[in-house]
């Protein structure tokens, strides 16, 4: 599976997890009962669907592999295998943050992602 994988929330939620040591998801994360990511061929799509025209959030890159057994990939959309963190994500495995703005037709504008 991928190396980096991504996640976006508010920055008010990564401020808070930051202080507090770790994320534990937004409340769209709480209720699913894992934690959301994609990797960087579906993080544009996923944004696209259940953050459109959002401001105010943050990219989170994340390195797979120190989130050990928790991290399953599951199918979702269209079949695809999507990573779900069933547990909280330590603020130590994040590789960077990067803002994510709207562009003038109100679209995500991305980092260069790496896989």
């Amino acid at each position: 599976m991928t190396k980096t994988i991504y996640h976006m929330c508010r920055r008010a939620e990564w401020e808070a997890a930051q202080a507090a040591g770790a994320y534990a998801g937004s409340s769209q994360d709480e209720a699913d009962g894992f934690i959301h990511f994609s990797a960087a061929a579906q993080v544009v799509q996923s944004a696209a669907k259940h953050r459109a025209g959002q401001s105010g959030l943050v990219l989170l890159a994340v390195d797979a592999a120190r989130l050990g057994e928790a991290l399953k990939y599951e199918p979702s959309r269209g079949g695809q295998l999507f990573p779900h963190l069933y547990g909280r994500l330590p603020v130590g495995a994040v590789k960077w943050v990067a803002d994510v703005p709207l562009d003038g037709a109100g679209r995500h504008v991305f980092p260069v992602l790496e896989d």
